[in-house]
């Protein structure tokens, strides 16, 4: 069951990423062009989310566990540091060259473009790439 509502709101997500045009990364990038061709949408769909995300927060934290699980999974780790720094940098510079996120990304594959498969394709390559760096900086620490 779990798995099904996991489905249905990445279906719900999807739909809403379709719908609200931030399939289309010239969509972003012209949020991004505050002296050129300025679209506002953005902070419009951005804003929707945070409320009905603020909204749907205050409801869960108001149980004591999730609908379909054992306990809520929150990070513990509240601690800026360099690789939350790097990262969110990282994230910012890729989404302002590409104009997609990895959440847009993902239902634009169904486009079939080839610039949203290079895209994945990248973000996956990036996420592997760090993994590996990870271990070999663990190896190095432990020798």
């Amino acid at each position: 069951m779990k798995l099904v509502f996991a489905g249905l709101t990445g279906l719900v997500f999807g739909i809403g990423i379709a719908v609200s045009g931030m399939m289309n990364p010239a969509k972003v990038l012209n949020f991004f062009d505050i002296f050129g061709t300025w679209d506002p949408s953005l902070a419009f769909v951005m804003g929707g989310a945070l409320s009905v995300t603020a909204f749907g927060y205050r409801l869960v934290w108001r149980r004591s566990a999730p609908l379909f699980g054992g306990a809520f999974q929150v990070p513990n780790n509240s601690q800026i540091d360099r690789n939350l720094v790097g990262g969110s940098a990282l994230f910012g510079i890729g989404w302002g060259i590409a104009g997609f996120c990895p959440g847009a990304a993902l239902p634009a594959l169904g486009t079939g473009r080839w610039e949203v498969v290079l895209f994945v394709a990248s973000v996956i390559g990036g996420l592997a790439l760090r993994r590996v760096l990870a271990r070999l900086s663990l190896k190095g620490a432990t020798q």
